[in-house]
């Protein structure tokens, strides 16, 4: 996958795309408003204990936000700062069912960037986004170029506990009032892979 070129970090192209054996995940296009808010609506309920609160009056699902956020995603893919993914079924790919997103990156000695991820409440308990990890892991290695992702994740969420360690990420340590989610400072369990963890035992 060619791309820009940020320093001497090759960035992935817009038109990236990520086939496994039941998904493509793709970055977000101006067309993919509709699906996006209609996603996000069905799992509104869903997603609400694991995110941060939206400010007041602000609602994630509007047009107007919705079409903030692809725009924000697709200028700092460009950058080289976010890379992020919506999650498709390959039966269906007018349905949107998730989203994974490497964001945070940090070039230099640091080469890392932050996972986050969410599916469908229906799509729960089928390996699907463990699937979409591990396809969004090996892009960041193979064509991001990154050396370390990280990802933080409540006590509590235990369905995202078993997807990372089924990806291969390792459990790092208790990060205590980590990240204010849903109005509440709460401890998260902080887990890692590098490139040579990759390497050396891909799932």
């Amino acid at each position: 996958m060619s791309g820009e070129t940020q320093g001497l970090v090759a960035v992935p192209s817009l038109s990236t795309r990520l086939v496994t054996d039941r998904l493509v995940l793709r970055p977000a296009r101006s067309s993919d408003v509709g699906r996006i808010r209609q996603a996000l609506r069905e799992n509104a309920t869903h997603l609400r204990p694991w995110r941060a609160a939206p400010a007041p009056g602000e609602d994630p699902a509007a047009l107007a936000s919705v079409s903030r956020t692809i725009l924000g995603d697709r200028t700092e893919w460009k950058a080289g700062q976010t890379f992020a993914l919506l999650v498709l079924p390959r039966e269906d790919e007018s349905v949107v069912v998730g989203r994974v997103a490497l964001s945070g990156v940090h070039r230099g000695a640091f080469q890392n960037a932050y996972l986050g991820y969410w599916i469908d409440s229906g799509l729960q308990g089928r390996g699907l986004m463990t699937e979409a990890v591990v396809a969004v892991t090996a892009f960041a290695f193979a064509s991001a170029k990154l050396h370390r992702i990280q990802a933080a994740v409540t006590p509590r969420n235990l369905a995202s506990q078993r997807v990372l360690a089924k990806a291969g990420y390792r459990q790092e340590g208790l990060a205590q009032r980590y990240l204010c989610v849903a109005g509440s400072w709460e401890d998260h369990f902080l887990y890692a892979i590098t490139v040579e963890d990759w390497s050396s035992g891909a799932p």
